[in-house]
């Protein structure tokens, strides 16, 4: 029989394993146009009432992105107002009612299968609905497992949500070829009429399981408290950290939530500039333009066909692998030793890529550095920023100050993205050398400015900014 005093492992486990749920969602929506991009590109240049081009198509390819920005934004409103569980089943219908929209966008005002100018609207509005629950997903999933974990399981715990994220854009990219390979013969003109509306479609399943379980986990406890159901909060408490533990917890998380109405800066502006450069420094480094534009740099490497997809999936692989190596030690190690870490290994990556662009070497050495790259950035920045940002701020302006970071990092994500093509033209390993320079940047950045947040609880935040 379970001792009392104990918390149940499998309980706190069960309600990780259904909001990261909303992570891989988050890595589905947004890889899945990597599939879907040729066929509908071809679908809509079909149109007699426009011409599609490829300014249209880049717009239409990142259109989620906006979405994005907008989910972020407005994260804090939603977590602090419907709660951190209710917003999460928002996001569940939006990714829902996403993927049925954008393999169906005629439904209702258009007929099907006749491309046109008003249809791209409606297509675009699918996607950025998308986006919104990928951008309401990226902030409220971390900051929700944040507030149901013990301090000392909490940066393992959060950095699950990276490993779902990942192995969603894995998952994505097995189902887009078996789609693919599925169709009948020609290949290419069933991609344009039919492929890349199942490959949007695909993710409703996914998001449909998301939603319904959501229904069986609770609201947090740091939620509960400043909504004033203090008893609800004990219960929850006492199923994840035990009796003897979940009443000094509750008196904890009550100290630091009377203060309510307390302002984004009662704290300075210090923390939030910290969560914002976080968040910037997170994406500065180039990892989605490495991640969006691989198969790219693996052609421009001489790789073709099968070759290119053995490659990307062989990157996606080390992604996981590594990703579980921050998983396993960011509790043990802390989270500044690993992002330094990161930072360095990166930096080395990306300056070695470019010194190989400059010489014209392109070949297995890339490859080797791109690995040593990407493994750099998921076993460090790629999980542990979003356990700092789900973490560092205090109770009572968590909400808010995850919302502005969170739309930071899609807004820098956004700028990196669009920019990398014009550099690339400019110089590649010039390209490589400013991400190479932000690498280096970032370590110095945490090693001056970021406090060391292991073991802490949330509660904690409170203190640890009061003193600064």
């Amino acid at each position: 029989m379970k001792n009392s005093n104990e918390g149940n492992a499998l309980y706190l486990y069960s309600i990780t394993a259904v909001t990261i749920l909303g992570g891989l969602l988050f890595g589905y929506d947004t890889a899945v146009i990597s599939g879907a991009e040729q066929g509908l590109e071809a679908f809509f240049q079909g149109a007699t009432d426009f011409t599609y081009t490829k300014g249209m198509h880049g717009i239409t390819a990142s259109s989620a992105l906006i979405g994005c920005v907008l989910g972020g934004a407005i994260s804090g409103v939603l977590a602090s107002r419907l709660g951190r569980r209710n917003s999460l089943r928002l996001a569940a219908l939006l990714f829902f009612l996403s993927a049925l929209g954008s393999w169906y966008p005629e439904f209702l005002f258009f007929p099907y299968g006749e491309a046109s100018f008003d249809l791209l609207i409606a297509f675009n509005l699918y996607r950025v609905l998308g986006g919104v629950g990928v951008g309401l997903a990226s902030a409220v999933c971390p900051m929700y497992i944040a507030e149901i974990a013990p301090a000392h399981l909490r940066g393992r715990l959060v950095s699950c949500n990276q490993f779902a994220i990942i192995f969603g854009m894995l998952v994505v990219y097995f189902v887009n070829y078996m789609i693919r390979n599925g169709l009948p013969a020609p290949i290419e003109l069933s991609m344009t009429t039919t492929g890349w509306r199942r490959m949007f479609l695909s993710e409703a399943f996914p998001a449909a399981l998301f939603g319904l379980l959501l229904f069986f986990v609770p609201k947090t406890p740091r939620y509960l408290v400043l909504s004033g159901k203090h008893a609800e909060s004990l219960t929850v408490l006492e199923r994840i950290n035990g009796k003897s533990r979940a009443l000094a917890i509750l008196e904890e998380i009550k100290e630091t939530a009377r203060e309510k109405s307390e302002k984004l800066l009662t704290y300075g502006i210090g923390v939030i500039i910290i969560g914002i450069l976080l968040s910037i420094f997170q994406q500065a480094v180039g990892i989605n333009v490495v991640l969006y534009y691989a198969p790219r740099i693996f052609e421009n490497m001489g790789a073709t066909g099968n070759v290119s997809m053995i490659q990307t999936v062989v990157m996606g692989i080390v992604n996981i692998l590594f990703t579980l190596v921050a998983i396993f030690t960011v509790d043990k190690f802390g989270r500044k030793p690993l992002l330094i870490i990161g930072s360095v290994g990166m930096m080395i990556g990306m300056t070695a890529l470019s010194i190989l662009s400059f010489m014209n070497l392109i070949g297995m050495a890339a490859l080797v550095f791109i690995i040593i790259y990407t493994a750099s950035f998921m076993m460090s920045w790629g999980p542990i920023c979003w356990v700092l940002i789900s973490e560092i701020f205090p109770n009572t302006i968590r909400g808010k100050a995850v919302a502005i970071a969170v739309a930071a990092q899609w807004i820098a994500n956004f700028v990196v993205s669009s920019t990398f093509p014009s550099l690339s033209e400019w110089s590649v390993g010039g390209t490589y050398i400013i991400y190479a320079a932000f690498s280096l940047l970032s370590a110095l950045f945490v090693w001056k400015f970021v406090p060391e947040t292991k073991g802490k609880t949330l509660e904690e935040m409170s203190k640890l900014w009061k003193k600064h």
